[in-house]
């Protein structure tokens, strides 16, 4: 099982692009709401997600995707919930992937550290520890960092060649038309 967190204020092309290009590889993802049953992004858009927070548990947990967006980032740090998570996945070597602002959340947990990441521009000296490239998107082992929502697409790209391979992340984006 992967989640995919969402709190108000989050970025919603990089948290439903994401969902959508792992809906599309078939991966077990489900989005949890942090900060409520309906959570409304930071552009006005609200989705009801598939389970609320306090129905989430760590076993079984294959890796965690944080969107960023502004204040869901914010609002995701804030979670222990969330942060529980994070540090399983991290702890454990499951995917732990952030986009955005949300790779602050990562630098201040001291998982970037040796690794290379991006983010969203401006959020640099976040990433405590950590060789900030300013690519799209970066891969450094479970640890994956996507710069913004332009990235979004890539981002998911990544997340599924880490978790199923390059050939089906391959497959799906050819069948969206991005290749």
């Amino acid at each position: 099982m992967y989640y995919l967190f969402l709190a108000d204020g989050f970025e919603e092309t990089e948290a439903l692009a994401t969902l959508d290009v792992m809906r599309r590889a078939r991966m077990n993802v489900q989005t949890v709401g942090v900060t409520g049953v309906y959570v409304t992004g930071s552009h006005g858009v609200t989705v009801k997600p598939d389970i609320d927070i306090a129905d989430i548990t760590c076993e079984d947990l294959e890796g965690v995707v944080l969107p960023g967006g502004m204040p869901g980032t914010i609002n995701l740090g804030n979670s222990k919930a969330v942060i529980d998570c994070v540090t399983h996945c991290f702890e454990n070597g499951c995917l732990t992937a952030a986009i955005c602002a949300a790779p602050s959340i990562l630098g201040k947990l001291g998982f970037l550290v040796g690794r290379t990441a991006t983010c969203f521009p401006g959020f640099e000296g976040e990433l405590k520890g950590a060789v900030a490239t300013g690519a799209h998107v970066e891969t450094d082992g479970h640890v994956i960092t996507g710069k913004g929502a332009g990235c979004a697409i890539e981002f998911g790209h990544a997340i599924v060649a880490y978790a199923i391979g390059k050939a089906e992340a391959d497959k799906v984006i050819e069948e969206m038309q991005c290749l």
